[in-house]
């Protein structure tokens, strides 16, 4: 084999399969990011954004890894999940899902955003049921209760804002900027009043912790154990626990402590986990490409509507 077509033949399967993992497809373009060159505005969000900084980026992919540890720090949340979710039978098909909600919201047009938005509060409208607390106190959930969308919100802006400034590009506006705008996406899926500042993002989320709804439980650490070995394919087992302890590696320590979790260290020693992380999301970006396809349709879709969009700095 020629050495020019050496490289497409060894990379080609990761490629496919980590397509698979995140879409859906091993090759192509799904149908439903296609359609987000539909619509007759030009979305919430453009190009020089802060949302298509921090969501066009590889750092999106520890962070979708964070904001499940997270999440699963609320007992209500954790309880649904446990409940109602098929992670365990289907996690790339609930990935998918999640990742078409994300991209829609981002990159689709408002019509398009509100509908996909509408469309999740729907299917959460059978997500209800009881857990019971540390303390043994029976309490009633539902998906769509504010509290629980809520947590949510605030557990997918953080986890996304904090490996973006681990392993992005500058954000424009900064922090404050992607908590503004992504405050939108809170009031799509019925969050009253989300913050608008990362000041503010840190505050709600400490305010859960010291009322004392964080806890840890058998739950917890079953997602845990599910998060640090899913059923990936065999080609992409072997890097995913870089991505994993870089995820743990931006949690506050107080999260980490909750969880159960530890930095990676060797003695006494604790490893840096941003180089490697930084190295593997570099070879996943090279392999995938500089800008998700859904930006691409996003773009077509505002040229045909006018929109002059400035050029990426």
């Amino acid at each position: 084999m020629p050495a020019t077509a050496l490289l497409p033949a060894l990379t080609e399967p990761i490629r496919a399969r980590l397509q698979y993992t995140f879409n859906g497809q091993r090759t192509g373009i799904p149908e439903w990011v296609s359609d987000l060159e539909k619509g007759d505005d030009p979305g919430f969000f453009g190009p020089g954004s802060a949302v298509w900084a921090v969501h066009g980026g590889m750092s999106t992919i520890p962070a979708g890894v964070r904001a499940l540890l997270v999440q699963a720090l609320h007992p209500g949340a954790l309880a649904g999940v446990h409940d109602h979710s098929r992670y365990r039978e289907d996690p790339l098909g609930r990935l998918a899902g999640t990742i078409r909600w994300i991209f829609t919201v981002s990159y689709g047009s408002q019509e398009a955003a509100t509908h996909a938005s509408n469309w999740v509060l729907r299917l959460h409208e059978k997500v209800t049921g009881s857990y019971d607390d540390r303390h043994g106190v029976t309490h009633p959930y539902a998906a769509n209760d504010p509290a629980l969308l809520r947590w949510v919100h605030l557990a997918f802006a953080d986890s996304f804002l904090a490996t973006a400034l681990a392993w992005g590009t500058p954000i424009p506006g900064g922090a404050d900027a992607y908590v503004r705008e992504w405050a939108i996406a809170g009031e799509l899926m019925g969050v009253q009043d989300p913050p608008r500042s990362a000041a503010a993002l840190r505050a709600q989320l400490d305010a859960y912790d010291s009322d004392g709804v964080l806890e840890r439980s058998a739950r917890t650490d079953e997602v845990v154990r599910f998060l640090k070995r899913p059923p990936l394919f065999p080609v992409l087992r072997a890097g995913y626990p870089v991505l994993f302890d870089g995820a743990v590696g931006t949690l506050t320590p107080r999260h980490r402590e909750l969880l159960g979790l530890e930095l990676p260290h060797l003695g006494p020693i604790t490893l840096p986990t941003r180089p490697a992380t930084s190295v593997m999301l570099a070879g996943i970006g090279a392999l995938l490409g500089p800008e998700p396809a859904a930006a691409k349709a996003a773009k077509v879709r505002r040229a045909r509507l006018g929109v002059v969009d400035e050029p990426a700095a």
